[in-house]
């Protein structure tokens, strides 16, 4: 009988698969978005902080595969760690941390078609909206009647992500301009007649500001980074899946800061922040002229729409897996005779339709969308670093205390500095979960603790809070 392990997936599928999965729209924008509030100085150093919390998911995350085969997904860690609830809580944010960011995908693509059709280009117009609606009703539709993304299809949209990226790249460093470049590296800084230092206002802010402004943007590309971690029960070997994290998020890392960072030396501060979205297109077009604004446009085009149907069946396993577990009604569960969840993906689909609606209102829509689904996601990395820290506590080892401990804190950290009012919009989608997690304990006859409902307490006032909130105008979608 032939070994089962040859027929696993290599390390270098997995290394691809991560950079896959993290690489989506994010990328495409990168420049301007992280231009709006930061010098190059500022930046890089913001992605070397960045680099070094999400790797200490990534060591995480490697360990949990190795040390706990038994479990599944990051919301199985929360659940393992503590208790039912905090599965549910891990599993509803991942939930929500996928379609929210099918909404940002959707936004994203509408500006790439803007390039050919200008009453796109906004991605939040009426026309957009109503297209990108039709879009996203017709991937899921293909998911309900059991289309999966084959490998070759996953190999050709991996391409169309990294050919133009790369691209784009070679003609950056031909392009740059070194005075450029150095002319603001710290702009925001500079020294009076007293020998002072003193901001200008190149950016409003201070070194650390700068930093805070970048890190929601620098989280979101890494969203996906648990990929190989995931797919590790297919591997070839085990401990590919930890290999794979780590190489991965090198390599994504060094893509990310060439990608974010040239166009600095290309166009001043000022300029940059003012380039239309998807940033990368019209910088491209700016170099090489209209066949390359078009050629960039496409590769975005290709890849948002594979990205979009991959992300439109993982939201429904994430509640598939918590149906089963009873943290869903059943259902969730339910397959039609394709055996595709078609319940959980209608629920889906309406509250993306509902939220694509609401970016009408919204002049910032692709970072309103890609900000609470960052937020959402925190969640889950959070559950996972304190369960890492947890283990290390149990074990009394230093070497799994520290990535936990520093993932959990540079996490929590982030979304305190830069995203709490996302993370508090969350809580209102959270409430439509609870009213199901209560149904979902009655089904398997389980009761609900004191804890749980202290806790679900705590969330329905915060949630009425932002309803209020936003309908006193005091928070701004």
């Amino acid at each position: 009988m032939a070994d089962t392990k040859d027929h696993g997936i290599a390390l270098p599928a997995l290394v691809a698969l991560v950079i896959s999965s993290a690489i989506g729209a994010g990328i495409f924008d990168l420049p301007a978005t992280l231009a709006q509030g930061a010098t190059p100085g500022a930046a890089i150093l913001a992605w070397v902080i960045t680099g070094v919390g999400i790797l200490m998911l990534a060591l995480s995350l490697n360990n949990l595969v190795l040390n706990k085969p038994e479990l599944t997904g990051v919301s199985d860690y929360a659940r393992a760690g503590f208790g039912d609830f905090a599965g549910f809580i891990s599993g509803w944010g991942y939930w929500l941390s996928a379609w929210l960011g099918n909404v940002a995908f959707a936004t994203m693509l509408m500006s790439a078609l803007g390039y050919f059709f200008p009453a796109l280009k906004s991605g939040n117009s009426v026309p957009a909206i109503v297209l990108a609606s039709l879009v996203s009703w017709a991937l899921t539709l293909l998911v309900t009647r059991g289309i999966e993304s084959a490998a070759a299809i996953n190999t050709i949209v991996t391409i169309t992500k990294l050919v133009p990226i790369f691209a784009f790249v070679v003609v950056a460093i031909l392009s740059l301009k070194a005075g450029v470049f150095t002319a603001h590296f710290w702009q925001n800084m500079s020294t009076n007649v007293g020998g002072k230092l003193v901001f200008s206002s190149a950016t409003g802010a201070g070194i650390a500001d700068q930093i805070k402004n970048c890190v929601m943007a620098m989280m979101w590309v890494f969203v996906g980074i648990e990929g190989a971690t995931m797919m590790a029960a297919r591997a070839k070997k085990k401990s590919d899946a930890g290999k794979a994290t780590i190489i991965g998020l090198i390599s994504l890392l060094i893509i990310y800061m060439v990608v974010s960072i040239l166009p600095y030396g290309y166009l001043s501060l000022q300029e940059l922040q003012h380039v239309q979205h998807p940033a990368l297109l019209y910088l491209f077009e700016s170099m090489t002229g209209p066949i390359g604004g078009a050629f960039i446009s496409i590769g975005l085009i290709i890849s948002i729409l594979g990205a979009w149907l991959s992300w439109t069946m993982l939201p429904v396993e994430a509640t598939s897996l918590m149906a089963e577990q009873g943290l869903l009604p059943k259902w969730f569960g339910v397959l039609n005779k394709y055996r595709a969840p078609q319940h959980s993906l209608l629920l889906t689909q309406v509250l993306i339709q509902i939220f694509l609606i609401t970016l009408l209102f919204t002049d910032e829509a692709y970072n309103f969308a890609y900000s609470l689904c960052t937020a959402a996601i925190v969640v889950c990395y959070v559950l996972v670093g304190a369960y890492q820290l947890k283990l290390g506590l149990q074990l009394k080892k230093l070497s799994v205390i520290l990535p936990g401990l520093i993932a959990v804190v540079f996490e929590v950290t982030a979304i305190v500095f830069s995203g709490m009012q996302y993370l508090w919009l969350c809580t209102i989608l959270y409430v439509l979960g609870f009213m199901l997690y209560l149904r979902a304990r009655r089904e398997v006859q389980q009761a609900i603790s004191k804890t749980e409902l202290m806790m679900m307490g705590v969330v329905i006032v915060l949630a009425l809070g932002a309803i209020v909130a936003l309908a006193t105008g005091n928070l701004k979608i």
